[in-house]
């Protein structure tokens, strides 16, 4: 995607903003305009609603993390934790300030359009981390008997836990009961020895 200009880009910083802290039912267009110094045309002549910007911004953040996440799989003057370490940072940065709002609406709203998108999308860019983590494991970095496909499918399975009540309500923010998840099967794949 070419780089948007500075009023679109305006747009997805606000909306990603909003988004995260209040979900995506609760920010109005006319809101994301205001505070982002845009007309509605403008945002009108760039997106159909305010789903479709949600699209956009969900697809910047994930390709800006898959980028960085290809940069720490490709350092090799990194160890295997340091690399862990530095994924778990990505995911602590791209779940900076997501409400349980958020949660909801991208994860457990079908109506809103965004759950079967987010479904798609995750299973494309999982598929290339897939072949990251096994050219990791071809380099020593990850066990042999770890299988990435697993790990996908149990990712996938804690969009279900990030938005169940009773385990949210342990945990102060949704970032921290991601973080708690992330770091339970991360470290669990870091090659050892016996």
């Amino acid at each position: 995607m070419a780089k948007p200009g500075k009023k679109v880009q305006a747009l997805m910083d606000t909306a990603r903003e909003l988004f995260w802290k209040h979900g995506l039912k609760r920010v109005s267009v006319e809101e994301i305009c205001n505070k982002a110094g845009v007309s509605k045309m403008t945002f009108y002549r760039h997106f159909e609603n305010k789903t479709d910007l949600a699209k956009v911004v969900y697809n910047d953040v994930i390709d800006g993390s898959l980028k960085k996440f290809k940069e720490i799989m490709s350092d090799g003057d990194t160890t295997t934790e340091e690399k862990m370490e530095a994924m778990l940072n990505l995911k602590l940065e791209g779940t900076h300030e997501i409400s349980r709002e958020f949660l909801h609406d991208f994860y457990g709203s079908p109506e809103l359009g965004l759950v079967d998108f987010i479904n798609r999308r995750s299973q494309e860019i999982w598929q290339e981390m897939i072949r990251d983590f096994k050219t990791a494991q071809d380099k020593g970095w990850f066990r042999k008997d770890f299988k990435p496909e697993a790990f996908f499918i149990v990712s996938q399975k804690m969009a279900d836990l990030i938005s169940d009540e009773k385990l949210l309500a342990l945990y102060d923010t949704p970032q921290d009961l991601i973080m708690e998840l992330s770091k339970l099967f991360t470290y669990g794949i870091i090659s050892h020895k016996k």
